[in-house]
């Protein structure tokens, strides 16, 4: 199955969420757990959540993507920062496991200067302090652009990340196609060889969703500014490849374009049109 979706904004509610999505020939969607640039989640509507549930079932639809809020920086300089992620990431991880089986994605966050082995630790230490045995969501750590002293724009900074959480087992990778170009992985001349890199660091087993972005800039720009598919410096032909590669086609492939619905509409049936068989 192709599981392709885009970001749709929660206020409305879940089935609301579902609901635009199917009308937009989309079989999955990512959603802000709470306000990205603030702090308060909105209360959980049991009822809500449970017609969704069911409606997502009769639709086929393909695993969900919450995102974390971007103002949340786990290896932050100061600690009421690193508190104030930790706090966030434990109550939402709480809120998903009334969507068991579904994903959450955060950005790694910036060391702001104190290095990136100082933001590896403390980006696992709130790991550890967050990841409980029984949770049945699966947290990912989505790949950066390395604009300015953000921690996770090479493999190997993820893979270290990785190594140092207890319960490693909950954690994934999200791969945005904008921000491992930007952040200097040839995703348009050589797939194979960048996802054979992310197999040899990482290992593909733990790849689990994939941000579907172009970028406005070049390779190794690290500027991290999305642009409409087909529309920047990646190109129509390499998410062909993209979406039909054997150690991709299977993920759930979300959009964060710069659109409006119509849009993401527009993109959905692009990427179908491109879509091939088996």
């Amino acid at each position: 199955m192709f599981t392709i979706g885009c970001h749709l904004s929660a206020s409305k509610g879940f089935l609301a969420m579902g609901q635009t999505a199917l009308s937009l020939g989309a079989n999955t969607f990512q959603f802000f757990t709470r306000n990205p640039r603030g702090s308060k989640a909105k209360e959980l509507d049991s009822k809500d959540v449970a017609a969704f549930l069911a409606f997502a079932r009769e639709n086929h639809f393909g695993t969900l993507l919450a995102h974390a809020p971007y103002t949340i920086n786990p290896c932050s300089d100061r600690p009421e920062v690193r508190e104030f992620a930790r706090m966030t990431l434990a109550d939402d991880l709480g809120r998903m496991e009334y969507l068991p089986g579904n994903l959450y994605n955060f950005h790694p966050g910036s060391h702001v200067g104190q290095g990136v082995e100082t933001g590896i630790s403390l980006i696992a230490e709130t790991l550890n302090e967050i990841l409980f045995p029984e949770q049945q969501t699966t947290v990912l750590l989505e790949t950066m652009a390395g604009k300015g002293s953000e921690v996770g724009s090479h493999f190997e900074e993820l893979r270290e990340i990785l190594n140092r959480v207890t319960l490693s087992e909950k954690i994934g990778v999200c791969l945005d196609t904008c921000h491992v170009s930007d952040g200097g992985y040839d995703i348009v001349g050589d797939l194979d060889g960048v996802l054979t890199q992310f197999d040899k660091v990482i290992g593909l087993t733990r790849l689990k969703a994939i941000h579907i972005n172009d970028s406005k800039n070049p390779l190794g720009a690290h500027k991290d500014r999305h642009e409409k598919i087909g529309e920047g410096s990646i190109g129509t032909e390499a998410f062909a490849r993209i979406i039909n590669h054997p150690a991709l086609r299977e993920l759930p492939f979300l959009l964060e374009t710069p659109n409006e619905l119509p849009g993401y509409a527009a993109e959905i049936a692009l990427l179908k049109s491109l879509r091939k068989d088996g």
